[in-house]
């Protein structure tokens, strides 16, 4: 009976061992630029988190971390998720120029329409030709925010009011642009577009709507530059990535968890959410009544052609690579039609 006891009692311990493994906790770091109210910490973020806590029974907790607070530069996120430093990380992909080159046909001019669309589409493309790019992450979603336009201190109505004019780019490929739209542009993070623009640094910035509450620029500039038809001026990309070591740590039930919790649908909803708050962004500038300039198609026709140069240097620079970027830029052009309705 005593022997029988003591069976029943290792057979427990071993039960309860099992248990407990199998309800291991975890807790993520997170870290990204943006301050808590933004956009994306606030309303995709701290979603997401939520969702994944929640469909892990409290099992996966995810600390966030705004505003650089763990240390570190926006450029340096990349490496602070690959290298492990942080379990998680959200950050501009052409912060780190040249690391990514397939990820760049995203950034042409006048590719881009929708944030939802693009997202959906360069996720989706990233998936295919981006995965060896971003060896070290599990990555969540690559996305895009909606159409790209100028926030500016004096009135931009016509390419030649472009003619010198300092305006912020947030990566090479943007830069390129508009430098061959005839501006001298200045790369930062968008984290110091504030300052930049309220000490003269700049003349002006290219970011979408959906960043401008966080960063006052509708307060800092009185106008804004938009163009006509489907396609925006350009979009930035953005990854948002687990540090691979962190995932293959996990038990596969929350392996599971993070799996249903990323690809193509997790992009769509970085975009949409980007979308809405292009809506919130343009309606602060209305109420303040800014000056709003749509261009005509004219107009807009212009800068299309101004524009295509960087297209074709693209190609020719990443065929130097190695790359088939003629092929790169067909697709990333066909998905983005076929992930936008009535295109």
């Amino acid at each position: 009976m005593t022997k029988l006891k003591s069976l029943l009692l290792a057979t427990a311990a071993l039960g309860a061992m099992t248990v407990a493994s199998h309800a291991q906790e975890v807790t993520l770091r997170l870290h990204q630029m943006l301050p808590p109210q933004a956009t994306i910490p606030a309303k995709a973020l701290v979603p997401w988190a939520e969702k994944v806590m929640a469909e892990s029974d409290g099992r996966i907790k995810v600390e966030k971390y705004d505003t650089m607070a763990l240390g570190g530069t926006p450029p340096q996120l990349v490496d602070q998720v690959s290298d492990g430093v942080v379990d998680l990380i959200w950050t501009v992909i052409g912060y780190t120029p040249g690391r990514f080159p397939s990820t760049e046909a995203f950034e042409l001019p006048f590719f881009m329409t929708t944030g939802e669309a693009t997202s959906k589409a360069f996720h989706e493309y990233c998936e295919k030709h981006c995965t060896e790019e971003f060896a070290g992450m599990k990555v969540i979603a690559w996305h895009a925010h909606g159409p790209g336009l100028i926030h500016s201190k004096n009135p931009v109505n016509t390419l030649e009011d472009m003619q010198g004019l300092k305006i912020r780019g947030g990566s090479r490929v943007i830069n390129q642009m508009l430098e061959a739209l005839g501006a001298t542009p200045v790369g930062m993070p968008v984290p110091a577009v504030s300052e930049a623009l309220s000490k003269g640094v700049i003349d002006a910035t290219t970011i979408p709507w959906e960043v401008t509450p966080s960063l006052r620029v509708s307060e800092l500039v009185t106008n804004h530059t938009g163009f006509s038809g489907a396609n925006g001026l350009y979009t930035q990309t953005f990854v948002f990535a687990m540090n691979q070591a962190s995932y293959d740590a996990l038990p596969d039930d929350l392996k599971a968890v993070i799996d249903a919790n990323s690809g193509i649908e997790a992009a769509a909803m970085f975009g949409k959410v980007m979308d809405d708050g292009d809506a919130a962004g343009l309606k602060i500038a209305q109420d303040r009544n800014n000056n709003i300039v749509e261009l005509d198609e004219a107009e807009t026709q212009r800068w299309k052609d101004a524009a295509t140069p960087i297209i074709d240097a693209w190609i020719e620079e990443m065929n130097g690579k190695g790359l088939d970027a003629e092929a790169l830029v067909a697709e990333a052009q066909e998905l983005i039609a076929k992930h936008t309705p009535d295109m």
